[in-house]
C-alpha cells in the first residue's frame, strides 16, 4: 500500500466533502452577501478544515478502539464496522495512530492560528469548540457519544453545520451574521442524518458494548421514524431559507435531492439486517452534498446576477 492509499484509508478521506461543502456555502455567503472574498484565507480555511475533520475521524477510531466498540463490531455476527480497520485489524500500532492523529490537530490549529491573524482571533473559539467536540465524543470522561440523549447529534449539527459556515463566513468578513447561521441549517441537519444512520449499521454491537447511541436507546422501529423526520425536517429548512431570502427561489431544486432517500426509506422494514442500511447510507451522503452543492451554486449563481 502506498503512503497516500495508506492516508486515505487511515484517515477515512472519502468523507471530507460534508465538511467542504459548509466550508464553500459560508465562503459564498460572504462574497455574494459583503462582496468579500480572499483566497489565501480561503485555501487556509479549507486545509484547516480537512485537517480537523480528518482528525476527528482517527481520534473517533483511536478511543472507539480503545473502548471496545470496533472490536465488538468487527466480532458480531452481521454488523457492518464504519471505522478505518487499521487498528481493530492491527494493521497499524495504537502509538502511530495517535501521532497521524494529533498531527492533524496541529495542522488545524496551525491554520487557525493563521487565519486569527487576518481576520480575528474570534475564530480561534471555533478551533478550540471544534477540538473539543471532536475529542470528546467519544473519549472520557464525557464521552457524550455514548449516551444516548441527543447530545452527539446536536454535536454533530454544530460541528458539521453552524461552525463551518459561519466560521467561514467570518474569516471572509470579520464579522458575524444570522444568514450564514440559517443557511447553515439545511447541510447541518443533513449531515446529522447521515451520522445518525450510520449507527443503524451496527447498532446491536454497540449495545454489546455500552455504546448507547439513540438507536440503542430507542430500537429500530423508533429510530427509523426519526430518521425520516430528520429528513423532512432538514428538506424543510431549505424551504425556510428561500422565505426568508437567504437563498434564491430556484435553490429549490435542492429539493430533488430528497428522492433518493425517500425511495430507500420506502423499502425498508421496521426491523432490517445491517447490510438493507447500506443503501440509506450511501442515499444519505449523496443528499448532503448534492444539496449543499445546489445550494451553493445557486447563491452563487444569484451573486453574479
Amino acid at each position: 500500500m502506498n503512503k497516500w492509499i495508506f492516508f486515505k484509508k487511515a484517515t477515512r478521506f472519502g468523507t471530507i466533502p460534508v465538511m467542504l461543502i459548509p466550508v464553500v456555502l459560508g465562503t459564498v455567503g460572504a462574497y455574494v452577501w459583503g462582496g468579500e472574498f480572499h483566497p489565501f484565507l480561503f485555501v487556509i480555511t479549507i486545509i484547516g478544515a480537512i485537517s480537523a475533520h480528518l482528525f476527528s475521524n482517527m481520534v473517533n477510531d483511536l478511543w472507539d478502539f480503545r473502548n471496545g466498540t470496533d472490536m465488538e463490531a468487527k466480532n458480531t455476527p452481521g454488523m457492518i464496522s464504519t471505522n478505518s480497520g487499521f487498528l481493530s485489524g492491527g494493521l497499524l500500532s495504537e502509538a502511530v495512530f495517535a501521532v497521524l492523529t494529533w498531527s492533524l490537530l496541529a495542522v488545524a490549529v496551525f491554520c487557525g492560528a493563521v487565519l486569527s491573524i487576518y481576520s480575528g482571533w474570534e475564530i480561534l473559539w471555533f478551533v478550540a469548540v471544534g477540538a473539543l467536540i471532536a475529542y470528546f465524543y467519544v473519549a472520557p470522561p464525557l464521552r457524550f457519544g455514548y449516551r444516548g440523549k441527543g447530545y452527539s447529534e446536536f454535536a454533530i449539527f454544530v460541528a458539521f453545520g453552524i461552525m463551518p459556515v459561519l466560521g467561514s463566513y467570518f474569516v471572509q468578513t470579520g464579522e458575524f451574521s444570522l444568514k450564514p447561521v440559517l443557511l447553515s441549517v439545511p447541510v447541518g441537519l443533513l449531515t446529522t442524518l447521515l451520522l445518525f444512520n450510520h449507527h443503524f449499521l451496527h447498532w446491536k454491537a454497540d449495545e454489546q458494548a455500552g455504546k448507547r447511541t439513540l438507536v440503542v436507546v430507542w430500537g429500530e422501529r423508533k429510530s427509523l421514524i426519526f430518521s425520516c423526520v430528520l429528513l423532512y425536517t432538514s428538506y424543510a429548512s431549505l424551504i425556510v431559507c428561500v422565505g426568508f431570502g437567504v437563498l434564491p427561489v430556484y435553490a429549490l431544486l435542492a429539493l430533488l435531492t430528497a428522492v433518493a432517500p425517500v425511495h430507500v426509506y420506502r423499502g425498508l422494514q421496521p426491523q432490517n439486517a445491517s447490510p438493507a442500511y447500506l443503501p440509506l447510507m450511501g442515499a444519505s451522503q449523496q443528499a448532503s452534498v448534492r444539496c449543499g452543492t445546489i445550494m451553493a451554486v445557486a447563491l452563487l449563481i444569484q451573486g453574479f446576477m
